[in-house]
């Protein structure tokens, strides 16, 4: 029986799909957690590896017919412990939240204590906000950065440890812009004899690359997403120290998951080959350099730095000083429409809500994909001012949007397309 798209073809989901092309690649891209990913990993995602199912591991598989995919899991395994370093790791996560809450199961009963970076302050939703289930499941213990620099203090961390004496304390961050160091929150762990797992979802691809500090010889666990500076696949990846391997794994399955998306797995395992790259290096060093030329064309611009700078590819700009009145909401919205895509976002100690807020959230991983480096970063600071200060004016929006589509013409995400 042929299938029906072979006689009958979804024009519209064809159309919204060039639609979304058409977006992504006319438009500046600075959300801090997306990426372009190579033509190989999207060839892989797209592959017959969708039609096989394959709950288990290689060579312990629920099915037959696994003997590709075995191989191809295993190949991925290999690849990012050699990659980072590790003793052990589980690729079969869906996303970085099932990568956090499989550690989670894998080291700590329901109920234990846990030290996190509180959402409002960069952390994330499954670093223990009430309304999601690491909140509901466990007692975290929110941990914040200083009132004057806007930085994690490791003394208040290390007080709030000796206080609370938590099971695991959590370290990495969804919006904070700063270096973490990875020892000190060992030694604390130590001290009070926790676990520590640090959540590299934002910041796997800088690690990899050499531009910021690998948290893998210091942690029990590390987890981190593949879509976002890694450049791989949307899903999520799971390292640890050998003695917890067998608990990882039977978190992993069948703990939270059935079978893995071995589609996206081979598309993983491609993406830990590209990072392995001197090309993929000089990129992790470029982002970082991006980022920070950016952060400082905006302060030119009359925009604040949530502490100042950065350290990483993403930034936390407090809209206030620019206008009292915009929020981030209104911000996101206006520069949607002048091809310019980010998000809003909450900064310390925020006034407005969660919905509102007071800032945005920049990073500069898919420009830097695209190939643009410190010039560009001092024009799209210009772009984002100008659409912002001219927010009530269409036809000025609309030529600032008519330049961001130039100036991605000029840096084109996929150039063979």
């Amino acid at each position: 029986m042929p299938f029906p798209s072979d006689t009958d073809p979804d024009l519209e989901i064809e159309r919204l799909l060039a639609d979304e092309f058409t977006r992504q690649t006319t438009g500046l891209q600075l959300i801090a957690s997306e990426n372009f990913t190579s033509p190989a990993v999207m060839h892989a995602v797209g592959s017959v590896l969708t039609n096989k199912y394959s709950e288990g591991y290689p060579g312990k598989r629920y099915y037959g017919g696994n003997q590709v995919v075995d191989s191809i899991e295993a190949i991925a395994i290999e690849r990012v412990k050699s990659l980072f370093g590790a003793d052990h790791a589980n690729v079969q996560p869906h996303s970085g939240a099932n990568a956090n809450m499989c550690a989670y199961q894998a080291l700590l009963n329901a109920g234990d204590t846990v030290l996190g970076l509180s959402l409002d302050h960069g952390g994330h939703l499954t670093h223990g906000s009430p309304v999601n289930a690491s909140g509901k499941l466990y007692n975290f213990i929110p941990y914040k950065v200083t009132p004057g620099d806007e930085r994690i203090d490791m003394d208040q961390v290390r007080d709030l440890a000796l206080k609370h004496r938590p099971r695991m304390i959590v370290a990495g961050t969804t919006s904070y812009p700063r270096r973490i160091d990875p020892a000190p929150f060992r030694a604390i762990a130590d001290e009070v004899g926790a676990y520590y797992m640090y959540d590299a979802a934002h910041l796997a691809g800088l690690i990899a690359g050499g531009a910021y500090p690998n948290p893998v010889p210091h942690a029990d666990v590390v987890t981190f997403t593949t879509h976002k500076t890694l450049r791989g696949p949307r899903g999520g990846c799971i390292l640890s120290t050998s003695e917890h391997a067998a608990a990882i794994d039977k978190a992993v399955f069948p703990g939270w998951q059935g079978g893995p998306l071995e589609h996206v797995i081979a598309g993983k395992a491609i993406a830990f080959r590209e990072a392995a790259s001197d090309a993929f290096k000089a990129y992790a060093q470029q982002v970082v350099a991006n980022a920070s030329a950016l952060a400082n064309a905006l302060a030119r611009n009359g925009f604040r730095l949530v502490s100042g700078g950065t350290d990483c590819h993403l930034m936390v700009v407090d809209l206030r000083p620019f206008d009292a009145e915009l929020t981030g909401k209104e911000a996101q919205a206006v520069l949607d429409l002048a091809g310019i895509t980010l998000n809003k976002n909450t900064i310390p100690d925020d006034p407005r809500s969660p919905f509102v807020t007071s800032g945005v959230r920049i990073g500069t991983p898919s420009v830097t994909t695209q190939g643009m480096k410190e010039p560009q970063m001092d024009t799209i600071a210009d772009l984002i001012a100008r659409a912002l200060r001219d927010r009530t004016d269409d036809a000025k929006v609309a030529a600032v949007k008519a330049e961001v589509a130039a100036l991605c013409a000029a840096f084109p995400a996929y150039p063979a397309a």
